[in-house]
């Protein structure tokens, strides 16, 4: 397999990959099919920041967040139904109940880890030890400009966190079992370690003072944007999009089993950051996952950053001790 050369790198010499958007399949049916499944994300952000800005105080609220994200999730199920990407991805009942499992530990295990470990309270810690004030230079801001920079802070350090477990075995041990999956559906997002979700989930947001409405509107620009990461949908994205925003078409190509296509479409909103840092691949993959396209066990996926480094530190320790014996370490993907 030759692969295609992607600036300095080649990308499919592993694992088919499809590179370039005039080479991504399209929506097939009628006119109307293809009109909604063209326009239905920017339809979908239009409308939600339009919400935001102007709904009522009495229903610009959180519980009102959480039943849109809901809501929105049991669409996307639906469209998931109607215009998959690839059948081959096709969600059983089996692949729904794991997924729905890793769901509530993160909406459980982790939100309550977070609360007492979570940037925001080493953000509290750090301000309260310098005496220093939470910066409040975005208040006097457009609601909008302060939901657009919320957003862009929080996936700059996404970036660099999801780019550094990629680039140190430590952090690649955690995030590796995101990285057995072999299809994508709408809930694949929240499969993985649950070190690893912490860890990618840690910013600066702590330490800036934001408009609450500000905050509504920001989960909601992530929620209309990088929620489709995951999701087996065919839409026919237009370009311009998909030059801005991070696509489920440029994730599947991070899920691939090819080594170059793992290591791009590091951000989780705003692809532009790839671009300026030179890991953007525009295109998408089918064959998913690694080692062939094992799959992993929950319990194997819940065990395994810890068996993992056990056996390479008692492998470090034998190579230290018996130089002249043989034995390799698979790096880090």
């Amino acid at each position: 397999m030759d692969g295609v050369r992607v600036g300095k790198r080649i990308i499919g010499a592993d694992s088919p990959v499809t590179i370039g958007w005039e080479n991504l399949g399209r929506v097939e049916g009628g006119p109307v099919k293809r009109f909604i499944f063209t326009w239905f994300q920017p339809a979908v952000l239009v409308a939600l920041v339009l919400f935001w800005m102007y709904a009522p105080d009495s229903i610009a609220k959180t519980s009102t967040a959480i039943g849109i994200g809901i809501g929105f999730k049991a669409l996307l199920y639906v469209l998931e139904w109607v215009s998959p990407r690839y059948k081959s991805w096709r969600l059983t009942w089996k692949e729904l109940v794991v997924d729905l499992f890793y769901v509530a530990i993160a909406y459980t295990l982790i939100r309550a880890v977070g609360k007492h470990f979570g940037s925001d309270v080493w953000a509290e810690h750090i301000l309260a030890a310098f005496n220093w004030e939470k910066f409040a230079w975005f208040t006097d801001m457009p609601l909008l400009l302060q939901a657009f920079l919320i957003t862009l802070f929080a996936d700059i350090c996404y970036y660099w966190m999801h780019r550094g477990m990629h680039n140190w075995y430590p952090l690649w041990l955690t995030h590796s079992v995101h990285h057995y999956i072999t299809q994508l559906n709408i809930n694949k997002g929240s499969i993985g370690s649950p070190i690893e979700i912490f860890l990618i989930g840690l910013g600066i947001g702590g330490f800036f003072d934001f408009l609450p409405r500000a905050a509504l509107l920001a989960g909601s620009l992530g929620m209309a944007i990088s929620i489709y990461q995951h999701a087996n949908i065919r839409f026919n994205t237009p370009r311009w999009w998909g030059y801005v925003f991070n696509t489920t078409e440029h994730h599947s190509v991070h899920h691939s089993q090819d080594f170059e296509g793992s290591r791009s479409n590091y951000c989780n909103t705003y692809i532009f950051l790839d671009r300026i840092f030179g890991t953007c691949v525009d295109g998408e993959a089918e064959v998913l996952g690694m080692e062939g396209g094992r799959r992993m066990s929950v319990w194997e996926q819940m065990h395994y950053p810890f068996t993992e480094a056990w056996k390479t530190s008692k492998a470090f320790v034998q190579r230290r001790l018996h130089p002249g014996a043989s034995g390799s370490t698979v790096p880090a993907e």
